[in-house]
């Protein structure tokens, strides 16, 4: 049982802190910050590939959460699906707003004077494969994307994919088997 793990299971469920919580008990908040903040940030990670954007999605999916707390509704007395759902949210509505200033920038920059040596240089072979699996979930129809999301980065059990997006459990199913067969497909394996 990992940390993260040991730590959700003590004190009070989800959602008897959210109850608090939406009637503005900061301490309450403080825990359930502290029950999930590290899934929350290894999920934004998986999505963005980036530390600095992980941690600013961390910050933005507990603001957004202290912001929403008397219209959330938790699935399976937990707070993590939902706290994954804004993050993938906020992470699709940063990646729009970054492939429109890059495409600015494109226009605006000479094409001679452009270097990409020093971003080369600094990823890793890993770093640059999650950079591909996150572009090729961004290429899917919206019902594979939030399953890929959902459950292959966020790891969500069907079960509770399926409530949170009110559809079945064999629905969910087929989704995730059609979903990593695409991005098979997307993302072919380097032989080099």
């Amino acid at each position: 049982m990992t940390e993260t793990t040991e730590r959700a299971n003590v004190g009070p469920p989800d959602t008897r802190l959210w109850e608090q919580i939406a009637k503005g008990d900061h301490a309450a908040f403080t825990e359930l910050f502290e029950r999930h903040a590290e899934a929350v940030w290894n999920y934004a990670y998986r999505l963005t590939a980036s530390w600095s954007q992980a941690e600013d999605l961390l910050s933005a999916t507990f603001l957004t959460a202290w912001r929403k707390r008397g219209d959330a509704q938790l699935v399976r007395d937990s707070a993590l699906p939902w706290l994954y759902t804004v993050t993938a949210n906020r992470a699709r509505t940063e990646w729009r707003a970054s492939r429109r200033a890059l495409r600015l920038v494109t226009k605006l920059t000479p094409q001679d004077e452009r270097d990409h040596a020093d971003e080369v240089a600094a990823r890793t072979d890993a770093q640059r494969r999650l950079v591909e699996v996150v572009a090729a979930i961004a290429k899917l129809p919206a019902s594979e994307r939030e399953i890929a999301q959902l459950c292959l980065l966020g790891d969500v059990s069907t079960a509770d994919a399926a409530a949170l997006l009110g559809i079945a459990e064999s629905s969910v199913r087929a989704r995730v088997s059609r979903t990593r067969a695409r991005l098979r497909d997307l993302t072919p394996e380097d032989n080099g």
